[in-house]
């Protein structure tokens, strides 16, 4: 097996261990409060698949191209689908489906344009000053989602936030990973310590995206910011490339776009079905107080018992007042 190949493996596995954190990290964040979630064994279990997949994610990034790895990662949100409807019975509708359909075939385009090239080092410097870019950029969308009153924009900046971070962690994986033929130096500290700053706090931060949104919403923003920002990085400063050139590229940012359009397809299905049930059970809601006894209905009027008319009178005609 080709190591291309055997990151697209890696790849693929590492989504449906993302996957199915995701699952328990939403279930956990709706049944917990804020500061409890950390003694469930559920949470814990989270991690572990959190951990899986990172390790999965690590190797298949040694072995294949920052470009091909990431977008692959935008698979998680694809597979959770299928595995929320068997394990928490939560049934995707036809527009989930279509999404993930076009989420599936924008990244298929993106492997067949996926070289095997080797990537090039980024320097001292470099890593300096993407560590200082991200963790301002990541400052940014926390303190911005400090600022808002609404679910689930707060929930797509904070997930904004955690793509960034775990975006970036997968940049320094794998600027750790090219130096790595030569043995570990000393200078790869700083490196391997971003790497846990911005894997731990990515976590914490995606845990918190949960609260009070759902599961679409906070897992598809951080599975579009993720591969954006790392595939950028590996466009700009690793030297990556699409075949065919000019034009192969203009395929890959075409093949992007239908996959970023069936995930933001995936998120606003996701969305509009909690609407739409608050909507039902209101309807639901004013039909049961109008059969109550006791209760008119709002075209009602009663009688006293000296039998004038007590109840809304803006429908009768003036001459019968």
């Amino acid at each position: 097996m080709s190591a291309l190949a055997l990151s697209v493996l890696l790849s693929l596995i590492s989504a449906v261990a993302y996957a199915a954190a995701a699952i328990v990290q939403e279930r956990v964040a709706a049944a917990t409060p804020d500061s409890t979630y950390l003694r469930q064994g559920a949470w814990w279990g989270s991690v572990a698949l959190n951990g899986l997949g990172a390790l999965l994610h690590v190797v298949a990034l040694a072995c294949g191209p920052l470009t091909l790895v990431q977008p692959l990662g935008a698979l998680t949100i694809v597979f959770a689908l299928p595995m929320a409807a068997v394990f928490v019975r939560r049934r995707a509708g036809a527009a989930a489906w279509r999404g993930a359909i076009m989420a599936t075939a924008g990244l298929a385009g993106l492997l067949a344009l996926t070289t095997d090239a080797d990537a090039d080092s980024v320097n001292g410097g470099q890593r300096l000053i993407l560590a200082a870019a991200t963790f301002a950029g990541m400052g940014a969308l926390f303190l911005g989602s400090r600022a808002v009153h609404k679910p689930v924009l707060r929930s797509v900046l904070l997930a904004s936030a955690a793509g960034v971070s775990f975006g970036m962690a997968s940049v320094f994986t794998k600027v750790v990973a090219e130096d790595w033929n030569d043995g570990l130096k000393l200078s790869e500290v700083p490196s391997l310590l971003a790497i846990a700053v911005l894997a731990a706090a990515g976590l914490l931060i995606s845990q918190a995206s949960y609260r009070g949104a759902g599961l679409a919403a906070p897992l598809a923003t951080v599975t579009v910011v993720n591969p954006v920002v790392a595939a950028t990085v590996g466009l700009t400063l690793f030297g990556e490339e699409f075949r065919y050139g000019t034009a192969g590229l203009a395929i890959a940012l075409a093949s992007g776009v239908v996959a970023a359009g069936g995930l933001i397809l995936l998120t606003t299905e996701r969305l509009s079905t909690p609407a739409r049930r608050s909507r039902t059970e209101r309807q639901t809601t004013t039909t049961e107080r109008k059969t109550l006894p006791g209760i008119p209905a709002p075209c009602q009027s009663t009688e006293s018992g000296d039998g004038k008319n007590t109840g809304d009178q803006r429908l009768t005609p003036p001459a019968l007042r």
